[in-house]
């Protein structure tokens, strides 16, 4: 491979492993420990280089993900539609962007676009269900799929209506948070108890509201403010809100609707100013498109609807200075070098630590031991180090260099002409690359051990009761041991058992994941379940390159290194090891029922009535799979105005051509 895809490809690995750290923190522990700028700058980079290069772009990326997973704490409910991320804007260019690409899509003149502008709240978003006049259920988006059902703690929150007039089913989303004046009040108070105290409203919001004692729950200042749903006789997001309101929702007042780009500049200029007035945090503002029917249309990308955008506030800054760089070791060995910084206050919060993504990310701003540097954050803990304050440099510092040696195992820690990245080859012979695969094998998206998490897999390491991800299944031996340790007891230790004991039942796909194969993320590894429905078969199956890059989903590079995890004998060891301790589910294919279930389609030409794109998201939606090329594998081809070459091969492969309108009855439009 040339040098310079392997840098890229190394790039792109270290940035999804960091945000998919990074988005399970924030979403599923409310313990985040980088700025939203800081977050946002690392997944614009990721998503630019995933454009750049799409033979690197896989279905795994955390760019393609919603949220983190549910708390196995709480019930799970499934949201009658995924409730989805949105995309960011960073400048007025990048909302012009999406205002084409909306037009362009519907293929519609700008001015048949209505639009609404909305505050974006810091806060977290939440579903309730209405049946019979009364709240039947309220849930957390989580995935986006599933949520946790918080019922008990949404019925204590006093502004929110549990009883309407309005008997029949409808659905509320919005947005719960603390106001300012509260938060303070409320840290206030855990001080005066020596309790911890909260990082900012954001996080006191959510760990508020994922309690499990609902009496927690209602001493905690919530508020909210709905922002979308469903009812009967609303066919516009604005219409939507006017009912609600009716009703007696909270909807904020400072809603407006927009004709054009320059009405939402306008808006954004005005509430930026108002911003620190505002009674309550907001991160930036969103807009989307007002229509129903519109917003229909347009459907949705993997993680976010294409007829809404989050224009996203500039990040607060302050100097601080470096108190030392230090170097960590990740799963795939990979070195990642971390600022740590002189703790600083920034919009509240306290700031002490920022990652420097890599060594030339170093070299190119030269962050040095001693500097004062300027730092950045949007509502969370660690800052984005921006520059270096080289007026203010003390003398005598010096460059820092990341070392060629991995400072855990002391193995090589090669990086080749025009590398980002360091990596250690220790391998299993490195405990940081050893422990952090446990720590993975047993996350919440993975086995998810309930009490195994990364303080104990350390401790477990350290003491020498777990060496491999198949020592797990064998602590009870150690039991009446690990129950005399400092901070366990019988009945800590009883409950992790019960843990390791449940976690033995696992999906497929869970188990994939678990393994933490190199590019094999959540979404990639459903892939692997979906084609090969067993372990037995994939095991067996996982040889051929060429097969798994024909999925879709699955590139020529992530193929290469499954089918390298696959083909190594202490893994495949490793995999019947844990076999005989774990029942491994097969998994369970979900069809659906449309005409073109199951169909693999091709369009060509000019289509009147939708654009191309339309075209095939209403197609994947239906359960179609969507080619780029016509083969012996097509089912139909679709033909529009001034059809080519496509239309040609169709009819000498015997593939059943459709015009557009027959594609329409075909899929009743």
């Amino acid at each position: 491979m040339p040098s310079s895809q392997l840098n890229t490809i190394q790039e792109i690995e270290a940035l999804r492993a960091e945000i998919a750290k990074h988005d399970r923190l924030y979403h599923e522990l409310d313990k985040p420990l980088i700025s939203d700028a800081e977050y946002d700058a690392l997944k614009k980079h990721l998503e630019a280089l995933e454009r750049a290069h799409p033979e690197f772009a896989t279905a795994s990326s955390p760019s393609a993900k919603v949220g983190g997973k549910p708390s196995s704490k709480f019930g799970k409910v499934q949201h009658s539609t995924p409730m989805l991320s949105l995309a960011n804007a960073f400048s007025s260019q990048d909302v012009q962007d999406f205002l084409e690409r909306v037009q362009k899509f519907l293929n519609l003149p700008t001015s048949a676009i209505e639009l609404i502008a909305e505050p974006k709240i810091d806060g977290l978003s939440f579903s309730a269900i209405f049946e019979g006049g009364k709240l039947k259920v309220a849930a957390t988006r989580g995935d986006g799929e599933f949520g946790e059902d918080i019922t008990a703690n949404a019925l204590t929150i006093q502004t929110l209506p549990k009883e309407v007039s309005y008997i029949k089913h409808f659905e509320v989303r919005g947005e719960i948070y603390i106001d300012k004046a509260d938060f303070l009040a409320l840290n206030e108070s855990r001080k005066a108890l020596e309790e911890e105290q909260f990082a900012n409203p954001r996080n006191a919001a959510a760990g508020s509201l994922r309690q499990l004692d609902p009496k927690v729950t209602a001493s905690r200042p919530l508020k909210y403010f709905v922002w979308g749903g469903s009812i009967e006789g609303a066919s516009s997001q604005w219409e939507l809100l006017s009912k609600l309101k009716s009703l007696g929702f909270t909807v904020n007042e400072k809603i407006k609707l927009a004709q054009n780009s320059e009405d939402l500049d306008e808006y954004y200029s005005q509430l930026s100013q108002e911003r620190g007035d505002l009674e309550y945090d907001i991160d930036g503002i969103v807009y989307k498109v007002n229509s129903f029917a519109l917003q229909q249309r347009l459907g949705a990308l993997s993680r976010s609807p294409r007829w809404a955008i989050a224009h996203k506030f500039p990040a607060a800054s302050a100097f601080t200075k470096v108190l030392g760089i230090t170097v960590q070791v990740g799963r795939t060995g990979a070195l990642t070098p971390v600022a740590e910084l002189e703790p600083v206050g920034i919009g509240g919060v306290i700031v002490q630590r920022a990652t420097l993504h890599n060594e030339e990310d170093i070299e190119r701003k030269d962050v040095r031991v001693g500097d004062l540097v300027e730092v950045e954050r949007a509502g969370d803990v660690i800052p984005r180090v921006v520059r270096v304050e080289l007026s203010k440099r003390p003398e005598n510092t010096t460059v820092f260099t990341m070392p060629d040696n991995c400072p855990i195992c002391g193995s090589p820690a090669p990086k080749e002409e025009g590398n980002v990245i360091r990596r250690c080859s220790g391998g299993i012979r490195c405990e940081a690359q050893i422990i952090e695969c446990l720590k993975h094998f047993v996350s919440r998206n993975a086995l998810n051990i309930d009490g195994l998490g990364e303080k104990q897999i350390e401790e477990f390491y350290r003491k020498g009761l777990i060496k491999t991800h198949d020592d797990i299944f064998k602590l009870g031996q150690f039991a009446t041991s690990i129950q005399n340790w400092d901070g366990w007891g019988v009945q800590s230790v009883q409950n992790l058992l019960n843990a390791i004991d449940k976690a033995k039942n696992v999906d497929l796909d869970k188990f994939i994941y678990a393994l933490g194969i190199r590019f094999v993320g959540e979404a990639t590894a459903k892939i692997l379940a979906k084609n090969f429905l067993s372990v037995e078969s994939l095991i067996a199956g996982c040889s051929d390159v060429m097969y798994l890059s024909s999925l879709d989903g699955i590139g020529a590079k992530i193929a290469t290194h499954i089918v390298e995890f696959f083909g190594n004998a202490q893994n495949i060891k490793l995999l019947k090891r844990l076999s005989s301790h774990l029942n491994i589910k097969d998994f369970e294919v979900q069809n659906v029922n449309s005409e073109i279930s199951g169909k693999t389609l091709v369009f060509t030409g000019s289509l009147s009535a939708m654009s191309r794109q339309e075209a095939k998201s209403i197609a994947e939606r239906l359960g179609a799979k969507v080619s780029s090329s016509v083969s012996a594998k097509t089912d139909f081809l679709v033909c529009g105005d001034d059809a080519g070459s496509k239309l040609k091969q169709a009819r000498s492969l015997g593939i059943k051509v459709l015009t557009e309108k027959e594609w329409q009855r075909l899929i009743n439009i």
